[in-house]
Order: structure tokens, then C-alpha cells, then sequence
């Protein structure tokens, strides 16, 4: 069997004053275009996770995150074909800026119970049950 590389993606449940959680669905011409995901994304070498996400959510909203608004919340284990991907769910509730799709994604603003409502890649479903049990 042969050893698959180990990804870490790092993801944010940013969540609103409503308690809504933000979901973006990736646009045509990536991998697993059309599903919908946590914002967040890889980790450059020599990043740590923190760094990683703040960088991300940047590049994709256009938002500021401060490192000590990120609590971590759960993670993610999921092999792929070709991969394995490792993916901490940090949740953040404060940040600076207007959240705006800068990579040519849709956004929605949804309910941690609605969330199943949207097709998500197979190792953000199992992260939903944490939110539930967080916001509802």
C-alpha cells in the first residue's frame, strides 16, 4: 500500500452576529467545483496554521483577522485518492473589513442546522456536527 502525502488545509467557520456560518462554493475550473466549503486553504511551508488562515481569509474575502480571534474548534481527517488531507476548523466571530468574494466564488450566509442543506467535499461534512453543537 503505498504511503498517500499528508495535506494540511487550514479552514475558518466565520460566524456573524446572526450566528450564521459563511460557506463558499468553489468556481468552476477547480477541484470539486461547485461544492461548498469553509473559507480557508493550504499551508505554505513554514507557515503555521494561524498564519495560514489569516493569509487566506485575506486573499479570499478581503478580510483582517487577528490571530487571538481564532479559537480552534475541531478538525478534519479525510484520504483522498492521492492524499490525505489534515484540516483544523478554527472558528472566528471578529474581523475587520466587509467580507467579498475576490476569487470569483459565490458566498452564502447560513445556519450551522442548514448547512447539509449545501454539497460539501467529504471532509467538511463530518465538521458540521461541531457547529450545530456550537451555535444552535
Amino acid at each position: 500500500m503505498a504511503e498517500l502525502k499528508l495535506t494540511l488545509v487550514v479552514a475558518c467557520a466565520l460566524v456573524d452576529a446572526d450566528k450564521r456560518v459563511l460557506i463558499a462554493q468553489r468556481p468552476e475550473g477547480k477541484t470539486l467545483a461547485g461544492l461548498w466549503e469553509f473559507p480557508g486553504g493550504k499551508c505554505e511551508p513554514g507557515e503555521r496554521p494561524e498564519q495560514s488562515l489569516i493569509r487566506e481569509l485575506h486573499e479570499e474575502l478581503g478580510i483582517t483577522v487577528a490571530e487571538p480571534c481564532l479559537a480552534p474548534l475541531t478538525f478534519a481527517s479525510y484520504g483522498y485518492e492521492t492524499f490525505h488531507l489534515l484540516m483544523p476548523l478554527y472558528i472566528c466571530r471578529r474581523w475587520e473589513g466587509v467580507v467579498t468574494p475576490r476569487e470569483g466564488q459565490n458566498l452564502a450566509w447560513v445556519r450551522a442546522n442548514k448547512l447539509r442543506d449545501y454539497p460539501m467535499p467529504p471532509a467538511d461534512s463530518p465538521l458540521i456536527p461541531h457547529l450545530i453543537d456550537l451555535l444552535m
